[in-house]
């Protein structure tokens, strides 16, 4: 496919766990920090400044206070990840109705669709998209803008943070050219070694090699290889998405936690997380599933499945501790709770006129939702969100 504007965009968050909880406490922006847990298991994301004193995803959270003694350490924010991504890619199709949500904090855009008549007005659009991204939500993003996925990929890492490139019709296979071989998608650590002990240091050493020496490089896959060496690439950007069969949410602790009363609290915060999102899918659930996990990291569930399926939570609210009672049965703290709704339908419009007291309360979840709505973080809170104040000995700190 060829195109005359660089009108496919690859969207990257920069650090994007850790700039989620920067734009709840922006005191953290600017120091080395980092989201992982605080006494074992690994880094899920660390800021630039963490980066450049060795700190990197996903190293152990044991070394990186070894190389980085400094470092801030924040656990974990149930929900905030999800909402603040959503929100993102909301903004980005308020720009156009063709955006792939790849993963939380990275997707592809097609500007086809809005009708831009130049490279100029195309800049002019993302650059205004980054704005917003960062005025609404308080979140760093980079962009590269190309006419395919594969390049505009590649281009949306060379410079972050806040990265902005742009790479010409017709200059791809020049843009890629002196890039490291590394950057292509599919090779790893060991295949660029591998390469490099063949002579094939940058991704314009592919084009000079032969057929023969390809095959002998890459197998059957030899062909795509070679294609992607060019910056040639016809994939669409994909909006369709499979239906939610279900939705789900987990935490792992940064210690076992041995506090049912919190581990209820935390999963009561998961379905305050969930249901907003089954509201805006227009679905409703009825099966409800706690799951536990031990230190050992064996595991155990409990469900409870309604008549009626409800996008209410207080019917699931009533659930939460004698499902987590059922799952959590050893005299052991926990590792990980999670929560899942399933058998997931669209309500049945003409059962609506015998609930009048669930539209009631319908009416005022939707009210709650768009208070929430817009922040990365929630405006109105439920008692069971309150946590208890910290202890002034266990401050946050590195």
């Amino acid at each position: 496919m060829t195109r005359d504007l660089p009108t496919i965009v690859h969207l990257d968050a920069d650090a994007f766990f850790v700039a989620c909880e920067q734009a709840r406490d922006p005191s953290l922006i600017g120091k080395c920090c980092a989201v992982g847990g605080t006494e074992r298991g690994i880094i899920s994301s660390a800021s630039y400044e963490a980066r450049a004193r060795g700190v990197y995803t996903p190293m152990p959270t044991a070394q990186a206070r070894r190389v980085c003694p400094d470092l801030i350490l924040i656990p974990h924010t149930p929900g905030l990840y999800g909402t603040v991504s959503r929100r993102m890619f909301d903004l980005c199709e308020g720009l156009t109705p063709l955006v792939q949500r790849n993963s939380i904090d990275e997707g592809y855009l097609d500007l086809a669709p809005c009708g831009l008549r130049d490279a100029a007005a195309v800049e002019v659009a993302v650059r205004g998209l980054q704005e917003r991204i960062r005025a609404e939500l308080s979140l760093p993003v980079s962009f590269g803008l190309a006419t395919n996925k594969l390049v505009s990929q590649i281009a949306s890492k060379l410079r972050k943070p806040r990265g902005f490139v742009v790479v010409p019709p017709g200059d791809e296979a020049l843009f890629l050219a002196p890039l490291a071989v590394g950057k292509l998608p599919g090779i790893g650590a060991k295949t660029e070694a591998m390469l490099a002990s063949r002579g094939v240091r940058l991704i314009g050493d592919l084009t000079t090699r032969s057929a023969d020496a390809m095959r002998s490089l890459f197998g059957d896959g030899w062909r795509d290889m070679a294609a992607a060496a060019r910056g040639e690439d016809d994939r669409p950007v994909e909006t369709e998405r499979d239906e939610a069969k279900s939705y789900s949410q987990q935490e792992t602790f940064a210690a076992d936690l041995a506090d049912r009363a919190e581990v209820e609290r935390i999963a009561k915060g998961m379905v305050d997380d969930l249901l907003p999102k089954i509201r805006a899918d227009g679905k409703r659930v009825r099966t409800l599933t706690v799951k536990v996990r031990y230190p050992d990291f064996s595991h155990a569930s409990h469900a409870h499945s309604f008549a009626e399926p409800t996008d209410l939570e207080a019917p699931f609210y009533a659930w939460i501790g004698p499902l987590l009672r059922a799952a959590w049965t050893r005299r052991s703290p926990l590792r990980l709770v999670s929560v899942r709704f399933s058998n997931v339908s669209a309500p049945e419009s003409q059962l609506e006129m015998f609930a009048e007291g669930d539209d009631r309360r319908r009416r005022l979840a939707g009210v709650l939702d768009a208070l929430n709505r817009g922040g990365t973080a929630p405006r109105v809170k439920h008692g069971h969100q309150l946590t208890r104040p910290p202890d002034p000995g266990s401050a946050r700190s590195g």
